[in-house]
């Protein structure tokens, strides 16, 4: 397949979960953000180059792809694995950059005052990561592995969330539960699939499995 024709049939699948439309890159900190979402997640690609409608417009010169490159070395922590193909379309220079799922969650991006901060990707949006999908990530670490032990707070948080999808500052307020511990139990029992998440109304909201 030619270089047009491979490329036209990513595009026709449009942005998504796993791709990620880019017309201009003018900033590699706002770059960062979609590798962070995609290495959180479930990886995916940037098409860089091509506009939101599909089309292909080209990257303008060597600085934005010098900047592809410090959105993932200097702006992600830990540095992101990408790989970078490069395609020449009628005279314009389309990128594709693929981002894998990450080992070592989370990565975040890093703000010029040293700010981190994780994203997700949803559909096709890049979403500020929550405080529990942070907790989630730190047990996943943990070479020791998870116990999940049915003590009276997780009791209250079970009983919090029966029928219910709330927020977490809404379950911190039913359970009467310190929010810090709160959003550890709860990554605890989503990790055991005992409860789960779900982003709807530009929010993270949480329920019995």
């Amino acid at each position: 397949m030619d270089s047009r024709r491979f490329l036209q049939s990513l595009i026709s699948e449009g942005e998504h979960q796993q791709q990620d439309f880019k017309y201009r890159v003018s900033d590699a900190q706002k770059l960062a953000k979609s590798v962070s979402a995609f290495a959180n997640t479930d990886g995916g690609r940037l098409l860089i180059g091509v506009r939101d409608d599909g089309h292909m417009s080209g990257v303008r010169d060597e600085e934005e792809i010098y900047m592809m490159h410090q959105a993932a070395y200097r702006y992600c922590r830990p540095e992101a694995s990408i790989k970078f193909d490069t395609y020449h379309v009628e005279g314009r220079t389309i990128v594709v950059a693929t981002v894998p799922p990450s080992d070592h969650r989370p990565v975040c991006t890093v703000s010029d005052d040293g700010q981190l901060r994780a994203y997700i990707r949803i559909a096709d949006e890049n979403i500020v990561a929550s405080p529990v999908h942070l907790a989630i990530w730190r047990e996943s670490q943990n070479p020791q592995g998870t116990m999940m032990t049915y003590t009276d707070s997780v009791r209250k948080l079970i009983d919090a969330m029966q029928g219910q999808r709330l927020t977490l500052n809404q379950l911190v307020r039913r359970s009467a539960i310190p929010r810090h511990k709160a959003v550890a139990l709860l990554a605890r029992l989503i990790r055991f699939r005992v409860a789960q998440w779900e982003y709807a109304d530009q929010q993270f909201l949480f329920s019995l499995v």
